[in-house]
C-alpha cells in the first residue's frame, strides 16, 4: 500500500468521480483508475460502487475512508516534524549552565522558546570541569563557560563579557582606590580556586597579572566566596580575591569590594567541533539578543 494510493482514493470519494479527481491532482484518469484498482485488489474489497449513473463509495469505502485521510494527516505531521527536526525549531538540546546575575540565561531560554517552540531544551549546572567532560563525551549538545578552557576539540562562541571585582581588606591602602590598579594587586597574596576547579578563569587571572607584574604569591586556599571575603577582611596578613557577581555583591564590613577595571570576564557557548546544528544556531541567537539589564555582547 503505498500513500500515493490513498491519496488518490481520497480524492475520487471527495470529487465523486475519477476525472475530476484525476483534474485535481492533475494526472490523466487512467493512472488514478490504476492506483485505485491496485489498492483495491491488495485490501481484498471494493472502495467504490461503478455504474453509468456515476461513482460512490462503497460500503467499505465509507468504512475505510476516515483512516484513509487519518494516514494521510499522520503522514504530514511526519513530514512537518522532519522539518523542523531539520531547521532546528524540534527536538532534544542537551546544554550546560552557568549562574548569572540578572536574569539573561532564563530571558535568553524564553527568546529560544519562542524561536524553536518545539526544542525542548534540558539543562545541566555542574562545575565547569564536569560540564566540559560531559561535552567531550557527548552527554552535552552545547556548554556554557565563564569563561571557556582552551581545549582542543571545542568550538567557543562568545556571548556576553561582564566585570570582575575584587576584594581586599577594607583598611588596606588599595582599597581607597575606586578601581584598584592589578599591577599593585598582583603582589599581594591571591586566594584563588584550583585550576582544575575553573580552568578559564584561573588562566584568565594568573595570565592578567603576569602581564602586568608577576605571578602573585598564592594565598590562603580559596574556598566559598562569602567565606573567602570574610577571611580576607579579618586575617592578619592582607590578600585577595578576584570574583564575578552571580547573587548580587556581597558586603562584609572588614572586606572592601572594588570594581576591576583592567580585566573583564567572557562567558562563551562552547560545542563540539563540526558544523553547527540548526538547533545551536538558534540558542546563540537567542543569547545574543538583547534582553532585561543586557551587557554588551561580542
Amino acid at each position: 500500500m503505498e500513500l500515493r494510493q490513498l491519496q488518490y482514493f481520497v480524492a475520487v470519494a471527495e470529487e465523486g468521480g475519477f476525472g475530476r479527481a484525476a483534474e485535481r491532482l492533475v494526472i490523466v484518469q487512467s493512472a488514478v483508475s490504476a492506483q485505485i484498482g491496485r489498492l483495491e485488489r491488495e485490501l481484498g474489497v471494493p472502495l467504490f460502487d461503478r455504474s453509468t449513473r456515476g461513482t460512490r463509495l462503497s460500503t467499505a469505502g465509507e468504512r475505510l475512508l476516515p483512516q484513509a485521510r487519518a494516514a494521510l494527516a499522520a503522514a504530514d505531521r511526519i513530514r512537518d516534524s522532519a522539518a523542523a527536526l531539520r531547521d532546528g525549531t524540534d527536538g532534544v538540546l542537551r546544554l550546560g549552565v552557568v549562574q548569572t546575575p540578572d536574569g539573561r540565561l532564563d530571558a535568553a531560554l524564553a527568546r529560544l522558546a519562542a524561536r524553536a517552540p518545539g526544542l525542548r531544551v534540558r539543562l545541566r549546572q555542574a562545575p565547569p570541569a564536569e560540564r566540559l567532560d560531559a561535552l567531550r563525551s557527548g552527554r552535552l549538545d552545547a556548554a556554557l563557560f565563564r569563561p571557556a578552557p582552551d581545549t582542543p576539540g571545542l568550538v567557543r562562541l562568545p556571548v556576553w563579557r561582564d566585570p570582575l571585582h575584587v576584594a581586599l581588606p577594607a583598611d588596606h591602602p588599595l582599597a581607597a582606590e575606586p578601581s584598584p590598579d592589578l599591577a599593585r594587586l598582583a603582589r599581594l597574596p591571591l586566594r584563588l580556586a584550583p585550576r582544575d576547579r575553573n580552568p578559564g578563569f584561573h588562566a584568565l587571572v594568573t595570565e592578567a597579572c603576569r602581564a602586568v607584574a608577576a605571578d602573585p604569591p598564592p594565598g590562603e586556599p580559596f574556598t566559598t566566596l562569602r567565606e573567602t571575603l570574610a577571611e580576607i577582611g579579618t586575617a592578619p596578613e592582607p590578600s585577595w580575591t578576584v570574583f564575578y557577581e552571580v547573587n548580587g555583591l556581597p558586603g562584609l564590613p572588614r572586606t572592601a569590594v572594588r570594581p576591576l577595571a583592567a580585566l573583564t570576564v567572557p562567558t562563551v557557548l562552547a560545542h563540539p567541533a563540526g558544523p553547527r546544528s540548526p538547533a545551536l544556531g538558534h540558542l546563540l541567537a537567542a543569547l545574543r539578543e538583547p534582553g532585561p539589564a543586557p551587557r554588551t555582547p561580542i
